[in-house]
């Protein structure tokens, strides 16, 4: 799992590159809790070059959003790749995350929160 970060006005967008398995939750999660003790509260996670993610993947993102939504954060997801986004809809995330399928509609889903 490679995990690149680039600020954007209020928002760090995070590009993840590669499989999001128990494996390699433990990187993507001591990276987004760093960005959130760091005092970010505005995460765009880039799925575009994710092709898989398992429950522990799921899970890593949830601790996130749970850590940052008294901090009134958010994270937006973008870019899901089908099968990726399948996993989201069984697991009843696309609840709890907004989802786009464009940066630029990711970033503006801050503008309205």
């Amino acid at each position: 799992m490679d995990i690149a970060e680039q600020k954007k006005g209020s928002v760090v967008v995070v590009a993840l590159k590669g499989r999001l398995d128990a494996a390699t939750s433990g990187k993507l999660e001591e990276a987004l809790l760093g960005l959130i003790e760091r005092g970010e509260r505005k995460l765009a996670l880039s799925f575009h070059q994710v092709d898989y993610i398992s429950s522990a993947g799921l899970r890593v993102l949830l601790v996130a959003a749970k850590r940052l939504k008294p901090l009134n954060g958010k994270i937006a997801l973008y870019s899901l790749k089908p099968q990726v986004r399948e996993v989201f809809e069984i697991a009843g995330f696309t609840t709890i995350f907004p989802i786009s399928a464009a940066e630029d509609d990711a970033l503006r889903s801050f503008q309205k929160s």
